[in-house]
């Protein structure tokens, strides 16, 4: 889309608190993921936390929940997103979720299109993602399903609530 670029947020709650060692694994490989995401093409903005190694974005709480985990980025087209998801190491980390954190009852993905320039503020990115939940998939807030060009998150078991 000329002139917009693809925001995107993603939230999970932690099995344990991040200094804990059952998040260990996930919580020493942020600064590698998140810097490999910055140095991809068509990366353009990540919501940073406090720039201490290891906590990546996990300094944005939701609710208050120190558990609760998040990442909000900015891509320049769906391609690039999806190239960075799905072909480097972010998969094998996406693929194991379940060691880390719990499984949501409810939507815990969400993208949208900004203009460019814009970085959008987690409590935008919250609202995107209720509305998302309430309203199922729209030009407002949507899911990969939605958008025709992406098809890399078909062949990775992405499906209904747990699937994005």
């Amino acid at each position: 889309m000329n002139g917009m670029h693809l925001a995107e947020l993603n939230i999970g709650r932690l099995l344990a608190p991040t200094d804990d060692p059952r998040v260990a694994e996930f919580m020493g490989a942020l600064d590698r993921v998140n810097g490999l995401g910055k140095r991809m093409p068509g990366f353009v903005w990540m919501m940073e936390g406090s720039g201490e190694p290891g906590t990546g974005n996990t300094e944005a709480k939701i609710g208050g929940d120190p558990q609760f985990v998040s990442n909000l980025t900015v891509w320049e087209s769906v391609a690039t997103l999806e190239n960075f998801v799905w072909n480097t190491v972010h998969r094998a980390f996406y693929e194991r979720r379940a060691e880390w954190f719990e499984v949501l009852g409810k939507m815990h993905f969400v993208m949208w299109w900004v203009p460019q320039g814009h970085r959008p503020k987690l409590d935008e990115a919250l609202a995107r993602l209720a509305h998302k939940e309430e309203h199922g998939d729209t030009d407002h807030a949507f899911g990969w399903s939605y958008l025709q060009e992406a098809h890399l998150w078909k062949d990775h078991g992405c499906t209904g609530v747990a699937a994005e």
